[in-house]
């Protein structure tokens, strides 16, 4: 099955956007009278009719609607972005495959990049949600400071976690986590997060967490953290 992604449908008549009108008729060769599947990214599926196509515009008529059901816990990664950018579109593009439902991207004392345009990566997401076959794409927050990100749990039932270098911390995600639950882990830049911040993050409630006995770097964390918490509730 291939998905198709549209925002914001409020009717039965659908006019896709001229890159995915181009890839039905261009690269797909759809034709009127063909159906294809389409998602919104808010849990639902549609079957629809192809009414008119060509590479600029394409018009669909729904047929079905079928919503999916949410995931029963909710995963929350909060990561200093990566100086290189591909690093972190790399990390979004294979959790969002892997199933996770909100970014946040943190400045910290160590950050190494300060800014990142959240557009380009909710396409990535969205990209990758069509690959993966996924109805929902997940929440991206812009950029905040760990403080005020911390400061935002204060009163939440959230699991809490920070993943940072403590060779001496053999508490392990996986076995610390809960089934079913909402889930928050922090992963720093490659600097780490400072002695000021770990203790912040240790007063409002995170635990320290370990991703294994290596050493990763910040998107492989990210990617570990996603996959371990993921695995916890379907294994």
């Amino acid at each position: 099955m291939q998905l198709f992604f549209h925002k914001d449908i409020q009717d039965s008549t659908i006019i896709l956007s001229p890159e995915e009108s181009k890839h039905l008729a261009k690269v797909l060769r759809k034709s009127v009278g063909d159906e294809v599947h389409l998602t919104d990214g808010l849990g639902n599926l549609y079957t629809c009719k192809i009414t008119e196509i060509n590479q600029k515009k394409t018009i669909l008529s729904i047929i079905e609607k079928e919503s999916t059901p949410a995931d029963p816990f909710h995963i929350h990664l909060a990561i200093a972005p990566t100086k290189n950018t591909d690093r972190i579109e790399w990390m979004l593009e294979k959790i969002t495959e892997i199933g996770f439902h909100e970014l946040s991207l943190l400045k910290t004392d160590h950050s190494e990049r300060s800014f990142l345009k959240t557009e380009r990566l909710e396409k990535k997401m969205i990209s990758a949600c069509k690959q993966s076959l996924k109805t929902r794409v997940p929440i991206i927050n812009p950029l905040r400071t760990f403080s005020d990100l911390i400061q935002s749990t204060q009163e939440s039932d959230t699991q809490k976690f920070i993943a940072y270098v403590d060779e001496n911390n053999q508490n392990l995600l996986f076995d610390l986590a809960e089934k079913k639950k909402s889930y928050l882990v922090l992963i720093g830049p490659e600097g780490d997060f400072s002695e000021e911040e770990i203790k912040l993050a240790f007063d409002n409630g995170f635990k320290a967490c370990s991703l294994g006995h290596s050493r990763l770097r910040t998107e492989t964390a990210g990617l570990a953290a996603v996959h371990t918490l993921s695995l916890k509730n379907f294994q």
